[in-house]
């Protein structure tokens, strides 16, 4: 198994993951009607922690880049709006 030495792995509280480690176990068993077990669980956590994790993180800082793009567009829009015709 390929294996990445992140520098930034994701931090989860120890209640965070004994509910994503829940939800793991209940998916499993709801959509698949296999019970899992904890290292299973815990590798589940780690492929999406250390695959899918920094994909999203990159995804919010796209989309708070957009929003605080167009909030510059509309503020130098806005800007425009106050001068007075001479």
């Amino acid at each position: 198994m390929r294996r990445k030495n992140l520098n930034q792995t994701i931090k989860l509280s120890d209640e965070q993951k004994k509910q994503i480690l829940s939800e793991i176990k209940a998916f499993y068993l709801d959509v698949r009607g296999e019970e899992i077990g904890i290292i299973e669980e815990q590798q589940i956590l780690e492929l999406f922690c250390d695959h899918l994790a920094p994909i999203v993180y990159n995804k919010a800082l796209d989309d708070a880049s957009y929003w605080y793009k167009q909030q510059m567009e509309n503020l130098s829009y806005d800007y425009y709006l106050l001068y007075k015709d001479v």
